[in-house]
């Protein structure tokens, strides 16, 4: 039985060698898994979940290895089928400072945007407790199409919807297609997650109480707003509350947002079925519980390596009361 799956871009995350150059000044890459929803897929499997993924890779040596490296942290990769035609999906990536990226993906298209409906796992979905994505499968088809089925089949079988808008302006060729994507999945989702940026994106304001308000009365249960060092917040149609960041010495800020959101998930899945997840009663200690899995990320250099365990978030709690 699967708790989670997740569906979405899978792909080599070239990290820069150093950090403080910009893009163009990048002396070396070294290459990582990556990928916003493989990125929760194993967070979540190192955190106790049993996790799926589905997508697409390449059928070349950065495909294996991205399969391989799933398998290896628990994650079930049943769901991703390789491409003979289109390589696998790569990005360069440049860190001005520890809490700011530039990102370059090399997806014309990649492999990930290859996954047809057909290719789908439809078990995986029928069965999962909640389907997470995110925004980059839906730039173009087949890969969007198959997107909105994977929704559909999730929620006719009483799946819970996450998502997380993650936009990358670089990779949509007109932003007003990229908010009309998005848009359709803010009304299928019940999860909604967002940044500080994006949901200025989203409704032109910039005031996160207003906005998170405003997105809730377009379908999502509940909305989670992520602000970096600053904290974060919730608004369900029973319960608001602000989640301040625990502080810690930032290494490399990038997938600490993907390890919150799998914290977050793992706690509506580890209290079961008939958990309130819209109630203060649940999201106060589960929002201190995700932005400790964040704040341990931020704390090692790479997402998959620095992804912590169980044990590894309790002892943190623990020594950060």
């Amino acid at each position: 039985m699967i708790d989670l799956v997740t569906l979405g871009e899978i792909l080599i995350d070239m990290f820069p060698m150093e950090i403080g150059c910009r893009l163009g000044e990048v002396t070396a890459f070294l290459p990582k898994p990556g990928g916003a929803p493989a990125n929760v897929a194993v967070a979540a499997s190192k955190l106790g979940i049993k996790s799926a993924f589905i997508g697409k890779v390449g059928q070349d040596a950065f495909g294996e290895k991205l399969i391989s490296s799933l398998a290896d942290q628990g994650v079930e990769t049943r769901g991703i089928c390789k491409d003979a035609i289109y390589r696998t999906t790569m990005a360069l990536i440049a860190m001005p400072d520890e809490f700011s990226a530039e990102i370059i993906f090399y997806r014309n298209p990649g492999a990930d945007l290859c996954l047809r409906e057909d290719e789908l796992d439809k078990p995986l979905l029928e069965n999962a407790m909640i389907f997470h994505s995110g925004s980059l499968s839906l730039v173009d088809d087949p890969a969007r199409s198959a997107h909105f089925a994977a929704v559909r089949i999730a929620q006719s079988s009483g799946g819970i919807v996450s998502f997380d808008v993650n936009f990358r302006p670089t990779l949509w060729d007109d932003p007003n297609a990229a908010l009309e994507q998005i848009w359709k999945m803010v009304h299928l989702t019940d999860i909604l997650k967002c940044n500080e940026n994006e949901i200025q994106l989203l409704t032109g304001l910039s005031e996160v109480e207003k906005v998170a308000e405003q997105l809730l009365l377009e379908g999502p249960k509940l909305v989670v707003v992520t602000m970096g060092q600053l904290g974060s917040y919730y608004c369900s149609r029973i319960a608001r509350g602000f989640m301040p960041a625990f502080k810690v010495k930032t290494v490399d800020s990038i997938g600490c947002g993907d390890a919150f959101i799998a914290g977050l998930l793992s706690r509506i899945i580890k209290e079961g079925k008939g958990v309130d997840y819209q109630s203060e009663e649940f999201l106060k200690p589960a929002f201190r519980y995700a932005s400790a899995v964040g704040a341990i990320t931020a704390l090692t250099k790479g997402v998959i390596p620095a992804l912590p365990s169980a044990s590894q978030v309790d002892e943190f709690l623990a020594q950060n009361p």
